[in-house]
């Protein structure tokens, strides 16, 4: 998946994209609850990423491609010690450990964040490794922080080829697609009955589960689905 997306980002991905409108979401409700710090996990090369750091939040920024975090610290070079390479278990093997202390940002191995935020990235996987994900990320949640999410919901119109490999119960189902950038690759699709049974239970809901629709151009796409919510540990 690394090298994909790697290639992904040198053909130039969300390089020229404006930041999703959910950034406002998480930028008003951290700032309702007074909460500065974070880790951003899935930074990719900056699209949301410098909106949330510009509007006041300091955040570590984590994705698994080493070439989106080059063009993200390119773009901001005074970030470029909060970037890290890597999956979250990246975060535990950093040689230099800080901590969070006096709202400035210092290294620790075990950290808990005031805020965390996927976009866009916890559906990479099947659906075992895609709860996983998310497990692992609530997990790192500090009492009191949010948990900000947004990941592809049941009911997109499939696109490019692909083959359903995994369905369950609660309606969410995994496809590996079969042509275009992500062949090959295993994608989570998540119905709402799932994931709020993930996250539900050991947070608060600020902003519950919402569905948002993006039409594919041309039309004939049709549209793309994702559900985004902010809960609070």
């Amino acid at each position: 998946m690394r090298k994909s997306w790697d290639a992904e980002y040198r053909r130039g991905r969300y390089r020229a994209e404006p930041p999703v409108d959910f950034v406002k979401d998480i930028v008003e409700a951290a700032r309702r609850l007074n909460l500065t710090t974070g880790l951003y996990i899935g930074c990719g090369n900056g699209r949301n990423y410098i909106p949330l750091v510009e509007s006041g939040l300091d955040l570590i920024g984590l994705d698994t491609s080493e070439e989106a975090i080059a063009q993200l610290a390119e773009r901001a070079p005074d970030r470029r010690d909060l970037l890290v390479h890597g999956s979250l278990s990246s975060l535990a093997a950093l040689s230099n450990p800080r901590q969070w202390s006096g709202g400035r940002l210092t290294w620790m191995r075990s950290a808990s964040f005031e805020v965390v935020i996927g976009i866009q990235v916890f559906q990479h996987g099947t659906r075992a490794q895609t709860h996983e994900h998310i497990a692992k990320a609530l997990a790192l949640v500090a009492p009191g922080g949010l948990f900000c999410i947004r990941v592809n919901a049941t009911g997109t119109d499939l696109y490019p080829a692909h083959e359903t490999i995994e369905t369950a119960p609660d309606g969410g189902f995994t496809v590996r697609y079969t042509e275009g950038p992500k062949e090959g690759l295993a994608v989570h699709f998540f119905s709402a009955p799932e994931l709020s049974s993930l996250v539900g239970p050991a947070t608060e809901p600020l902003l519950p589960l919402r569905l948002v629709r993006h039409q594919r151009m041309p039309k004939v796409l049709g549209s793309w689905a994702q559900w985004e919510a902010i809960w609070r540990r």
